[in-house]
């Protein structure tokens, strides 16, 4: 009886947006035995697998065949010379 008590505690509170883990520490410091909040925890984590909807649909994966090949342009040595390095814009 304690078990489901102390389950449905959890479960409220776990919707208000409470930690387990800082439910578990509430009700061990309020004098619960560790095995009994455990045993709580376990059946408020049951009842918590029953509430969550099946997914109906799986997610469908769509491959895209690129027909036409990207064409790559070189620089050519011109547009090398004509871009800065590093040192030479921080000292002119």
């Amino acid at each position: 009886m304690v078990r489901q008590q102390l389950s449905e505690y959890i479960l409220k509170n776990i919707k208000k947006g409470y930690t387990m883990d800082s439910l578990k520490f509430s009700l061990i410091s309020q004098g619960y035995t560790k095995i009994t909040v455990e045993s709580a925890i376990e059946l408020a984590n049951k009842k918590l697998a029953k509430e969550i909807p099946i997914m109906k649909e799986h997610p469908e994966i769509v491959y895209k065949v690129v027909a036409e090949p990207i064409e790559m342009v070189e620089e050519t040595h011109e547009v090398k010379n004509n871009k800065k390095g590093f040192f030479s814009k921080l000292f002119g």
